[in-house]
């Protein structure tokens, strides 16, 4: 008996039941990868591209169309100690962030009245959506375009932080100020869309700014007088904020010259890098061999060492799969080594791996990332082996491989597995004092370019798999 043996180092091997042995082994799969584009994804972001910038991907144009929150249930002064309410005058106020581009060059900013139809609040709308369909652009609401130079500030505003908040500050023509101000009606929001649908911001001189722009409000400034006591009449000045919040939908309006073009040239160079703009819907499909990575892992798992069944005479013992690691690193090419006019345009912090079958479900159901859908990655910092730094995401599709080799029917089991590397934004909540759990993944609407190693330059599908 092994036992009772003196020698014991293979004792435990030899009384294991080889059909519970674990067999542990590693490999490598080539993949494919290629530019496509997308169509255009639905608007839900929290600051808005306004202007027209050139780039090397193309040339950008951005413009907001926008409702205005009710306020419910307000009414402007009123009853028997209030008298002579007039209005003074209507400024549209637009506040942007940051900026990219030239900071010192003009562009020219109007705003029209929506006239021609509204936006429901559950609805989805697109990047591209057809503005002629909500807007005229025969009714201006500004007496002449304001001319801005992002760089100057000449509005800005101090915040309770003590920082300077970049901010456009435009009075509207005195047409659109008596038809606002007629607006007395409050009840709902839905009431007051149907009296007010709207604003178009655009802009029609300039390309070589973009303006990342956060807030957008109308301020109605009037004034009244308060009869404090009998003969004792008081003036007042008041003013009453409109703003384009949460309650109501605001959707930016982006266009990208000659997409096609940019599309058929970036997969020229295919062979060497891929590459991923947003929000011009560019982005790098990644193509798994899924049937000749199953195919070759489920030969591996026969075992032959002993009769377990026999089959045309043939002894096995399969094993039943399961992918331990299956890494994907996505090395990126341009993070801070641009020069010139594109110096500024970086890498997207945040890169999502989703089934392409799978991505107009996800972010119209607003999902989160999961192993068997998508994968989320933030841009990584390493180095390589001779101390120089490198940039990559990374991926682990041992999830997917798993689910694909335990798929019952030949028919559910899919040939080659089809995703997408798209840019996203992403927020998160905390979970305890030291970690943070992600609770929203949009599409990224501002500005990114991520030019990546393609698969046909040395990216590889890494596995560890093993049967038990």
């Amino acid at each position: 008996m092994t036992a009772c043996k003196d020698d014991v180092a293979n004792t435990g091997q030899s009384v294991l039941d080889p059909s519970d042995e674990i067999i542990v082994l590693a490999d490598t799969f080539a993949f494919s990868s290629n530019v496509i584009s997308c169509k255009a994804i639905t608007s839900q972001a929290d600051s808005f591209l306004l202007g027209e910038i050139e780039t090397d991907y193309g040339v950008l144009r951005g413009a907001i169309l926008t409702q205005l929150a009710c306020p419910e249930g307000y009414h402007y002064p009123s009853g028997e100690n209030i008298k002579n309410v007039g209005l003074d005058s209507i400024c549209l106020f637009m506040y942007y962030t940051t900026w990219v581009g030239d900071g010192n060059a003009p562009l020219a900013i109007n705003a029209y009245l929506m006239d021609r139809n509204t936006f429901r609040y559950s609805g989805k709308y697109p990047t591209d959506l057809n503005i002629s369909d909500y807007c005229s652009m025969d009714h201006s609401i500004l007496t002449n375009h304001r001319i801005v130079v992002a760089n100057e500030k000449l509005d800005s505003v101090q915040s309770s932080t003590g920082t300077y908040v970049p901010m456009v500050r435009m009075r509207v023509n005195d047409d659109f100020a008596d038809y606002f101000w007629r607006i007395q009606s409050f009840e709902s929001q839905e009431s007051f869309n149907e009296q007010f649908k709207g604003l178009l911001i655009e802009t029609s001189f300039g390309s070589s700014t973009m303006l990342n722009v956060s807030d957008i409000a109308l301020g109605v400034f009037y004034h009244f007088e308060y009869e404090k006591t009998p003969g004792n009449d008081t003036l007042v000045s008041d003013m009453k904020a409109f703003y384009a919040n949460s309650e109501v939908r605001t959707v930016n309006h982006l266009f990208y010259e000659d997409k096609t073009q940019l599309v058929e040239t970036l997969a020229n160079d295919s062979d060497t890098y891929n590459y991923i703009i947003a929000p011009a819907g560019v982005y790098t499909r990644m193509s798994f061999p899924m049937e000749q990575i199953g195919d070759t892992i489920m030969q591996h798992m026969i075992y032959d060492s002993l009769l377990y069944a026999e089959k045309d005479s043939m002894a096995y013992l399969i094993k039943r799969p399961y992918v331990n690691k299956a890494e994907v690193r996505v090395s990126v090419e341009n993070k801070d080594n641009e020069t010139g006019r594109n110096a500024w345009l970086q890498p997207a912090d945040y890169m999502l791996l989703i089934k392409e079958s799978s991505m107009e479900r996800f972010f119209k159901n607003k999902e989160l990332p999961t192993d068997t859908c998508a994968l989320l990655s933030a841009l990584t910092q390493g180095v390589d082996s001779v101390g120089n730094a490198i940039y990559y995401y990374t991926y682990d599709l041992s999830d997917f491989l798993t689910n694909q080799l335990r798929k019952g029917s030949e028919g559910d089991k899919e040939t080659t597995l089809e995703m997408l590397l798209v840019p996203v934004t992403i927020e998160t909540s905390a979970t305890s004092s030291t970690t943070a759990a992600v609770s929203s993944v949009r599409q990224q609407q501002t500005m990114s370019a991520t030019k990546i190693r393609s698969a046909y330059n040395g990216m590889q599908l890494e596995l560890i798999y093993c049967g038990f």
